[in-house]
């Protein structure tokens, strides 16, 4: 999810808005009184024996359902409490399910005097499939924004009984009708390029009506706005082409990440539209917006204020903004999160606007996740500017007062720094120092390769227009991320030079893939549809990578680097097997680089292979090395 600047919005909107939130008592109660008493919707809608943890919460919603006192009489299944909310439409129950409790089926059973509800409840048999794998640094990350990848069913790009029922190609802000199946239709591609993971953005059910924004009506094709956390968006297959997604996936050997939004849903959630309580969401006497300033929370000397604006505010009006502080809404998000690495099978876990989460909610979330899965990934956003600042938000080694148990999280810094280093000139501080600089304060943290590194996603400039079309930047800069410690992550379309800015609107960094679609008079999946430097940059990142995921001292290896000097940079990947050297020059000629200086990893080695050409070098006293060009060598005796 983008950060966002503040903006005003209209007091006319904000009013009604509002005035919805803060008069649901008196709506809900009255049309409970026009409805018969039933229990329409149970969440999770079902779940398993034989997990970790035996707790589990139901959330029960139906007209009056709240009303009714409630039994359970399967074996090994007790219900400790039910708890009442204010809407009376809904009821909480705590049950626990025994360790050696049968698979199967079980009828919950509410009274209210005369009155009789009853609805089933399936707990599964865990399956033997993959789940939870996680990923390492050893993987390649692929970011698809699945509306705009493929369409592989022209049948699901809209329906009638949906908020907005339109699909337009032509207009940036409609959905174009990408979908699962795409994707799936398309693993060889990934394979071939040396991806070794796919992320997809959110998948869940947007149900949202076009919003305007900015002045035009748009869609919520991005995924981030939740409307029913149990369904995958029929637009994009629903559930069970996700879940043969997964599937096709792990039997190619590749993962799938899935995206997760705790910080806010849709407005026409279906749980919004009806809340069981005025404190599901944050509340304020008149629409306020988040700051967006990370400060206040890592701030010693903050106010209560600014943490307060920056956490509970909302991203825009059509985003309610979720309180982690209601227990019943904690527990909903973490098993939500649970169900869906159980039912479909994901390996590792993106959390959307991450530092917006409420702290002791994110740590429980993702310890609840690892109890259960020991060896899934989670790695966060947090759009932060400084080392400090993002080591807050993982596992770090400096005394804050708060310890974030967040495995990983999204390298903005590094980001920041690799984008300088291809667009400064070199300097003190400047360039590529910058790049040594950041990494240089990896101590922070207690597992840097955990970060997740990257060039560009689908809330930024894309990549290849950042470095002015330069193909010797852009694949200096990729070859820096694929080399680098930590986990690499390419967004769709980078590896065939898409390009753009993000103007007039984030649609323009969000093009269809060509050839995605029928229709396409290109299809740059293949060869023969991309043209010379396309297919000199798809070539460039297939070689590369793959090189990477057959050396594991290149992915998992130690990293030592070397100051930076007169525009050059220098370091390396090692291992007992393997020495990887990858040398820059980001200047505008070529140098001859003396390398007497590297001798603590050089020493012992008198030739080396140019992992990008294959060619040998039989001498390593000096390089040259051609302007703008980074070197990945391996080093031979």
């Amino acid at each position: 999810m983008k950060k966002m600047k503040q903006t005003p919005y209209p007091t006319a909107f904000s009013s009604r808005l509002f005035l919805f939130l803060t008069l649901w008592l008196l709506a809900f109660s009255t049309q409970a009184q026009k409805n018969k008493a039933a229990i329409t919707r149970i969440d999770p809608t079902f779940w398993w024996v034989g997990m970790k943890d035996q707790n589990l919460q139901l959330l029960v919603y139906g007209p009056q359902a709240g009303t009714y006192s409630y039994s359970i009489n399967h074996p090994g299944v007790t219900l400790v409490k039910a708890h009442k909310a204010e809407n009376p439409n809904y009821a909480f129950l705590d049950l626990t399910i025994a360790p050696n409790t049968k698979p199967g089926s079980f009828t919950i059973t509410g009274k209210n005097g005369n009155q009789k509800l009853t609805r089933k409840y399936e707990l599964k048999a865990r399956t033997q499939e993959p789940k939870g794998q996680g990923i390492t640094s050893a993987d390649l990350v692929y970011l698809v924004l699945p509306d705009r990848f493929s369409n592989g069913d022209p049948k699901n790009d809209k329906f009638k009984d949906m908020a907005d029922t339109q699909a337009n190609r032509n207009n940036p802000y409609l959905r174009h009708g990408g979908d699962i199946q795409g994707i799936q239709n398309h693993l060889n591609y990934f394979e071939e390029l040396g991806v070794t993971a796919l992320w997809l953005n959110p998948i869940i059910e947007n149900n949202q009506p076009l919003t305007d924004e900015g002045g035009q009506m748009r869609s919520a094709y991005h995924g981030y706005a939740f409307t029913d956390h149990y369904q995958v968006d029929k637009r994009f297959g629903g559930n069970d082409a996700y879940k043969k997604l997964v599937q096709a996936a792990h039997a190619k050997g590749m993962k799938v990440v899935q995206d997760a939004v705790y910080n806010h849903v849709g407005i026409n959630h279906w749980f919004i539209k009806d809340m069981p309580s005025k404190d599901w969401v944050h509340q304020f006497p008149t629409y306020t917006n988040t700051s967006h300033k990370f400060q206040p929370i890592i701030d010693p000397h903050g106010s209560k204020a600014d943490w307060s604006i920056m956490m509970n505010g909302w991203f825009v009006p059509h985003m309610p903004d979720l309180n982690h502080d209601n227990k019943f809404v904690e527990n909903y998000l973490i098993q939500h999160a649970l169900w869906t690495v159980e039912n479909f099978g994901v390996d590792a876990w993106r959390i959307d606007t991450y530092m917006y989460n409420e702290d002791q909610f994110m740590n429980r979330c993702n310890q609840a996740l690892m109890n259960e899965y020991p060896n899934i990934h989670i790695f966060g956003e947090s759009w932060v500017n400084n080392v400090i600042a993002q080591s807050r938000f993982t596992r770090n080694k400096i005394d804050f007062p708060f310890k974030s148990n967040q495995p990983g999280t999204l390298d903005f810094v590094l980001w920041t720094a690799m984008n300088d280093a291809l667009n400064q000139k070199f300097g003190w501080d400047e360039g590529v120092s910058k790049v040594h600089q950041v990494l240089a304060q990896d101590a922070v943290y207690e597992e840097p390769m955990k970060l997740v590194t990257f060039m560009d996603n689908h809330d930024m400039n894309r990549y290849f227009s950042v470095v002015g079309e330069d193909f010797n930047k852009y694949k200096m800069g990729l070859t820096w991320m694929l080399t680098t410690r930590g986990i690499p992550s390419i967004y769709y379309g980078t590896e065939i030079l898409m390009k753009n800015f993000k103007d007039p609107s984030d649609a323009e960094v969000r093009k269809d893939f060509p050839g995605g679609f029928t229709g396409d008079k290109e299809n740059k999946f293949t060869a023969a549809g991309r043209n010379a430097r396309e297919n000199e940059a798809f070539n460039f990142v297939k070689t590369l990578a793959n090189y990477r995921k057959d050396t594991p001292a290149l992915h998992s290896g130690k990293l030592m680097q070397f100051v930076p000097q007169e525009g050059t940079y220098v370091y390396f990947r090692y291992d007992d097997q393997k020495t990887i050297m990858v040398a820059t020059n980001t200047n505008d000629k070529e140098v001859d680089l003396k390398t007497e200086r590297f001798a603590e990893r050089i020493q012992g080695f008198t030739k080396a292979m140019n992992v990008l050409n294959s060619q040998t070098i039989g001498n390593l006293n000096s390089l040259k090395i051609p302007a703008k060009t980074a070197v990945v060598l391996e080093l031979e005796k």
